[in-house]
């Protein structure tokens, strides 16, 4: 199984949860050192929340799957690298 294959298989196993808030997930590309770029979809690309969506679900997912995967990035979120975004771990 490819690369490829094995990322949208993470991706499936996630996906009814984002459909389940109208939103969805693409990937754009992997990169040749394992960067999976995604696209955000529907309601996940503009959700306050889809920073911790990405972060806590999707690379979760990915990088438990599929363990060759460096990193994951969203090619559509602006403010990825905001200090005050809802991320994971600055939810206490």
């Amino acid at each position: 199984m490819s690369l490829l294959d094995q990322v949208e298989a993470a991706l499936d196993s996630i996906r009814p949860y984002l459909e389940a808030d109208g939103g969805n997930v693409s990937i754009e590309e992997i990169t040749p050192d394992n960067v999976v770029r995604l696209k955000l979809l529907g309601s996940c690309g503009s959700c306050p929340m889809s920073i911790m969506t990405l972060k806590a679900g999707i690379e979760q997912a990915i990088m438990k799957a599929v363990p060759e995967i460096t990193s994951i990035e969203a090619i559509n979120l602006t403010d990825i690298d905001d200090p005050n975004a809802v991320l994971p771990e600055n939810l206490r």
